[in-house]
């Protein structure tokens, strides 16, 4: 079966047809949609699945600080797929986000997910991982609250989605979150017990995202400078797959807070087919704005502005620079139509610039060639 209509298809496919491979699914996040093109491109060359991602504070009914409505974010990229006849992609809703778990909250979030599956997405990601009693006596109490999050709006993409197919990613332990110790990483059996709970529920995951050293974003030393990003703990991260897979539970790790990873590190390193999906974010805005720099140089001076003068106050103990890396995406919203009319020659160097660096993070991932699996998994 050959997905002639160029539409985009549950990323449970590739889940599965790729399982316990060598190999991990490119995901990447066009918050910036002038970068789909691109990516798109050279996944195609490549032949390589891919999942495009927003996540809900980027891309929401209001239009998040991407300025982006699921509908909206569908569009181009639906549009891009038909222009370029690329065939193997999956539409995510990255990091929906369950704060509180109050009803108010649930709710709230349901009507989220109705837009997201009205406007064809093909997969989701649950991310209810805020919530953890600390005060728990043991793990299953520690998570119940996720559990519950979890589970409601599990079964509501179940419910909604009816017979079409779909991938599921859930969220156990805060990406990024520190304690004195350093960053808080997710244990074997917190993982296990998660699926497990959820499993018992009618919710059956097919990615689990999990704290294993990385952050969101840019990463930056004490001085403010940018940094490679080498945090995340390979072992740790083997030890929770392992306990997935001894307790025959068929989750595989999503790596979230790729940017700044050396992709030497991933190519030669990462346990490819632990991790089945590796996001790829802010990298690409960074792109976007180097390239800004030269081609558009008063829309960056702009948008450099903009943020020092809307977050110097919020983040006082921040150099220019950090700043700018942490908070020019809340700018994207209020630049927009700007940054979505800029030239001709601005947007064949995005193109040219996406293309070449997804390349690369595709050859990281060990993804060429692996798209022929989802299709034969199609049939």
């Amino acid at each position: 079966m050959t997905n002639n209509s160029f539409e985009p298809i549950p990323s449970s496919f590739m889940f599965k047809s790729l399982l316990d491979k060598n190999t991990i699914i490119m995901t990447a996040n066009p918050r910036i949609a002038l970068v789909t093109k691109g990516i798109m491109r050279a996944a195609k060359e490549m032949d390589a699945p891919l999942i495009l991602e927003l996540a809900r504070s980027e891309c929401n009914l209001e239009g998040g600080y991407a300025g982006l409505t699921p509908a909206a974010i569908s569009k181009i990229t639906r549009d891009a797929a038909k222009e370029l006849e690329f065939d193997m992609w999956a539409l995510h809703a990255d990091h929906i986000g369950i704060k509180k778990g109050t009803d108010e909250d649930i709710e709230e979030t349901k009507k989220l997910v109705d837009a997201q599956i009205a406007a064809g997405y093909t997969s989701f990601a649950i991310d209810a991982s805020h919530l953890f009693n600390f005060q728990g006596g043991n793990l299953r109490e520690e998570l119940a609250d996720n559990i519950d999050a979890t589970t409601k709006i599990g079964l509501h993409i179940k419910e909604g989605m009816g017979d079409k197919g779909y991938g599921l990613e859930v969220e156990v332990g805060e990406i990024g979150r520190e304690d004195e110790n350093g960053r808080v990483l997710t244990q074997p059996e917190e993982a296990a017990t998660f699926i497990k709970a959820l499993n018992e529920n009618g919710v059956h995951p097919h990615f689990i995202a999990i704290a294993n050293g990385s952050a969101h974003g840019n990463t930056y030393d004490t001085n403010g400078n940018l940094i490679e990003q080498v945090s995340v703990d390979i072992e740790q991260t083997i030890a929770v797959a392992q306990a997935l897979k001894d307790n025959d539970l068929d989750v595989r790790i999503a790596q979230h807070g790729i940017t700044g990873t050396p992709r030497d590190l991933i190519h030669n390193h990462f346990p490819h087919g632990d991790i089945v999906k590796g996001n790829v974010a802010t990298f690409y805005q960074n792109i976007v704005w180097d390239i800004f720099k030269v081609y558009e140089p008063e829309l960056y001076k702009d948008i450099w502005d903009w943020t020092i003068a809307n977050y110097k106050e919020k983040a006082p103990e921040k150099n220019d620079n950090e700043l700018f890396g942490k908070f020019s995406k809340f700018s994207i919203k209020e630049f927009f139509d700007r940054i979505y009319s800029v030239g001709e020659d601005t947007l064949e160097a995005i193109d040219a610039m996406c293309y070449a660096e997804t390349l690369i993070f595709i050859k990281a991932f060990n993804g060429q060639g692996t798209a022929q699996a989802v299709r034969d998994s199609l049939n």
